[in-house]
């Protein structure tokens, strides 16, 4: 009788983890296209928290300056990017990267500094599963890394000329930065010559465990490695090797680390752990004080603007 009840009471554990952890995969991950916020309320949003970029806004969409394009991924999802060419021609060139839940349209303000004030040419990617790219999930920057390199080649087959090829910059916020991260510890062209991240997290572990940890109050285990375990066979990739730190460590290109120093929902701490695995290449940091997460160019746009200026003059994408 004994060895009964331990037997159902196992089972019963199991059947409860395999709850949770479907239950867990489901809000951390689906995204059904019904889910997603328009691009008018992006827009919108946009421009409620950084007022300065409404007129710039209403000339780009007015005078047709944004333009689509779709392209299929080697995955074989089709997939949506909005650009716009810069005010004079340049070779420079800024693909900016959106984050959770987000969609090109909620980074035009990023648009702004690299196209307005710097002179850029911008192309800004839907990521899998956000804004009219297909999927119905968010991959958390992991597989959005190949994604975005097929964005890079893009870039450059509309910006270059007969002359030379673009030199591009990546620049990602929250997901988005951790999708630059991911992009970083790859093998890239050499028109990509360097990485802006803004508050992005140090992995994709290390990221759900805060969030379980804050938002339901339980720790890691059992739940994360069950998950991680269920995500693995779902969507083929697991959250211990989604681990931009370990790509940051094989990055050879110029980096600039920003973070805002209230940051809860991708805690400030992660911010030296991520600066220190940079140990190849030149980098650079930036403490946005008093900001929350993805607020630092809001609350800071002068210093935050020539911050990046800086950066991009020192690897010779000066504007």
């Amino acid at each position: 009788m004994k060895t009964k009840h331990l037997l159902i009471a196992f089972l019963a554990i199991i059947a409860l983890l395999s709850g949770a952890s479907v239950y867990m995969l489901d809000y951390s991950l689906s995204y059904p296209a019904a889910e997603r916020a328009t691009a008018e309320h992006w827009k919108q949003r946009m421009t409620s928290e950084n007022p300065w970029i409404r007129h710039w806004m209403d000339s780009i969409y007015t005078h047709g300056c944004v333009r689509d394009t779709f392209v299929t991924m080697p995955s074989g999802t089709r997939a949506h990017a909005i650009y716009m060419y810069a005010p004079e021609a340049t070779h420079q060139c800024a693909v900016v990267v959106h984050g959770y839940k987000v969609r090109a349209e909620g980074m035009l303000h990023i648009a702004y500094l690299y196209n307005h004030d710097l002179g850029y040419n911008v192309l800004l990617p839907d990521l899998y599963g956000h804004g009219q790219t297909q999927g119905e999930h968010i991959q958390m920057g992991w597989n959005d890394r190949l994604d975005v390199m097929k964005w890079t080649e893009v870039a450059n087959g509309i910006f270059a000329d007969s002359t030379s090829q673009t030199r591009i910059v990546l620049h990602g916020i929250s997901m988005g930065a951790a999708t630059v991260m991911a992009v970083a510890g790859e093998a890239t062209p050499d028109y990509v010559k360097c990485f802006v991240e803004d508050c992005g997290f140090s992995s994709v572990w290390d990221e759900f465990e805060a969030q379980l940890k804050d938002q339901f109050s339980l720790p890691a285990f059992p739940l994360m490695y069950t998950t991680s375990w269920l995500c693995k066979i779902r969507y083929g990739w697991s959250f211990d090797e989604a681990s931009q730190i370990g790509q940051v460590g094989k990055s050879t290109k110029p980096m600039l680390f920003i973070h805002g120093d209230k940051d809860l929902f991708v805690p400030y701490a992660m911010l030296r752990p991520l600066y220190d695995a940079k140990t190849v290449g030149e980098k650079e940091i930036y403490v946005a004080e008093g900001s929350v997460h993805a607020m630092a160019y809001s609350n800071h746009r002068s210093a935050y603007t020539e911050r990046v200026r800086n950066f991009l003059l020192k690897h010779s994408l000066a504007p």
